[in-house]
């Protein structure tokens, strides 16, 4: 198991998985303290960040005084020189699903907090530029959440017979 920065937030909640590595489940609010921690103390590359919707699978495990929301954003940061990868995994309710934005610390983070927005509607507070990514402007709703109607677009392929 990795060692916490020094700087880190405390009261955050970590878990070793057998094949999933360490995973460290920060409060929504303690959430851009404890990634900027983890910066500081030489994790380079924020590797992955994504949004998951759990909306059909709310008895997943999670450490003791984690709270399951209806969706969690993950994060995968790494520290080359050290070959360390660390999970940061914040739950946010369903109601209200934002959380602070870490462009300040990994630019990188843009494009992948584009695509959280853009596929599953999670608000990154003090983002740069969240606007969609992959969906046109126009379209309503976000079309990776368990909720959303599947097969709303009709689709007529060329050369495709029509209705008979």
């Amino acid at each position: 198991m990795i060692a916490l920065p020094p700087n880190a937030p405390s009261g955050v909640a970590v878990a070793e998985g057998l094949n999933t590595g360490v995973s460290c489940f920060p409060s929504r609010s303690s959430y851009h303290a404890f990634v900027a921690s983890f910066r500081e103390d030489g994790f380079e590359l924020c590797a992955d960040l994504c949004a998951v919707d759990y909306l059909t699978h709310p008895g997943r495990e999670l450490p003791e005084g984690v709270s399951p929301e209806r969706f969690e954003v993950v994060v995968n940061l790494l520290s080359l020189s050290r070959k360390e990868r660390v999970r940061i995994r914040v739950q946010l309710p369903e109601m209200d699903p934002r959380v602070d934005s870490l462009f300040d610390i990994y630019p990188g983070s843009e494009a992948m907090e584009r695509e959280a927005y853009d596929l599953v509607g999670v608000l990154f507070d003090g983002h740069p530029d969240l606007t969609r990514i992959l969906m046109p402007e126009e379209w309503e709703g976000h079309p990776l959440r368990k909720d959303y109607g599947v097969g709303r677009v009709p689709v007529q392929f060329k050369e495709a017979p029509g209705p008979r």
